[in-house]
């Protein structure tokens, strides 16, 4: 699938799209955290201690009964995407990005992956959308995304937000405008239980994809309610 970013940002507009959770996530992914509690704080703006009752997209792999005899505190979730993402066996990959794509953006190596193999036990669900590569071309960045596993109802419009909204950021940090985003499915699957859902899904037209708007901040100084989309209204 391609998405010229410049046509608007690719929400989807067949279902509504949870854009707080999608905000949250990627910003929690950021962090570089493990802690499934600090999602919520991200995702509710509170502290963790108000939280207890309050559940995010990562609750259920935390408290996963597989998962519970590796999890080290409440709410330990592995080395998943964040990890991986800010410490690949040392390595900052976020901050790697940037300085590569500043300093020689046409290297063909602006690379993030989640897949670390001597890790993978070590995760509560192994990295779904895997492996991404940024490229610079006419001062515009984009994206392609190689997903190994991909749930086409609830997962995939999630993950093309995500990383379009990933793509905007860096290229915001690089000073660049946005590009494409290409996205490259591995296994694509609808689950049973969605039968029904994606039925109804496929009797309604697209609508007009709507913008995107954020001021420009420093990484770790975003919050939720700094990224706006303006004319979004999907289906309910």
């Amino acid at each position: 699938m391609r998405f010229d970013l410049h046509d608007g940002f690719p929400a989807v507009t067949t279902k509504k799209l949870v854009w707080k959770a999608v905000v949250s996530e990627l910003l929690w992914f950021l962090e570089g955290s493990n802690n499934e509690r600090r999602l919520a704080e991200i995702l509710y703006n509170d502290k963790k201690e108000n939280l207890i009752d309050k559940k995010t997209i990562w609750t259920q792999n935390a408290q996963a009964e597989y998962w519970k005899p590796k999890a080290k505190f409440e709410g330990d979730v592995g080395k998943i995407y964040g990890v991986q993402w800010r410490n690949f066996n040392g390595i900052d990959q976020i901050n790697t990005l940037f300085n590569g794509i500043k300093n020689n953006p046409n290297s063909r190596r602006h690379i993030l992956t989640a897949w670390n193999p001597a890790e993978l036990d070590l995760m509560s669900l192994p990295a779904c959308h895997a492996f991404s590569q940024f490229f610079v071309a006419k001062q515009k960045l984009s994206c392609q995304l190689y997903q190994r596993s991909c749930d086409m109802f609830l997962g995939v419009p999630f993950n093309i937000a995500s990383y379009s909204l990933l793509t905007h950021l860096i290229a915001r940090e690089c000073n660049l405008d946005v590009g494409v985003f290409v996205h490259t499915l591995g296994d694509y699957h609808i689950y049973h239980e969605h039968f029904n859902q994606v039925k109804i899904q496929l009797t309604r037209s697209t609508k007009k994809l709507p913008n995107l708007t954020f001021e420009t901040k420093k990484l770790e100084k975003y919050k939720i309610d700094d990224f706006k989309l303006v004319d979004y209204d999907p289906h309910p």
